[in-house]
């Protein structure tokens, strides 16, 4: 067996909840086992929540959508490149540590490498995120990451509109004891603050940010 969270809107800061559901677990590093897992962790979740509608947001998705939806792929504008970029390069490129950073020529490199990119377990501590001529704080620990998942849905209309279709996400890949950021979980703030009439507070980081402790 092996427990993986699913993320549904809340109303109040965080403005997520998690629910750790268990399930049947398919070994393996093959797409299909994690398909399988998928699957399993959806079907466990339905029989406590049949009323919620679940998206797997993922490279490994069975909906088209949460493909779409996955950091590797959705995009955000970047004014200084004048480009579309990956929520994951950006946010790998965005990284300061005390011996280096940030290492913004990840803008360019695919998601998958932006992500293995060795510099980024070489250069010490994390102490800062880097955006587009500014530094931003390190806490609270997942904002910058929401921010920009958040802020590249709103640029992407015809995906946020598939968020909004769903009121529970998961990430096969993420789990809670060795990961900190997750897509889903963004997916699912997204959704609250648009359902709470808060997303004009995400043009501005520092706006952003407060949301956190409203």
């Amino acid at each position: 067996m092996a427990e993986r969270p699913v993320f549904v809107p809340a109303m109040k800061a965080p403005f997520t909840d998690m629910f750790p559901t268990e399930f049947q677990w398919n070994p393996g590093l093959a797409v299909s086992q994690k398909q399988k897992n998928i699957t399993a962790l959806h079907a466990a979740f339905g029989r406590r929540f049949p009323e919620r509608k679940v998206l797997e947001i993922s490279s490994k998705s069975l909906q088209p959508e949460g493909v779409k939806l996955s950091a590797f792929n959705l995009k955000k504008f970047l004014p200084s490149l004048g480009k579309e970029v990956p929520i994951e390069c950006i946010y790998q490129g965005g990284k300061v540590f005390t011996g280096g950073g940030p290492y913004t020529d990840l803008y360019k490199a695919s998601s998958k490498d932006a992500k293995r990119d060795t510099r980024l377990k070489e250069s010490g501590d994390m102490k800062a995120f880097y955006y587009e001529g500014e530094m931003l704080p390190l806490r609270p620990l997942t904002a910058f990451y929401d921010w920009l998942y958040i802020s590249a849905l709103m640029e992407t209309p015809e995906l946020a509109e598939e968020v909004l279709k769903y009121d529970a996400f998961t990430d096969i890949e993420y789990n809670p004891n060795k990961s900190l950021n997750c897509q889903a979980r963004a997916a699912a703030m997204f959704f609250a603050l648009h359902r709470a009439g808060l997303l004009d507070r995400v043009g501005n980081y520092g706006d952003f940010l407060k949301l956190y402790t409203r």
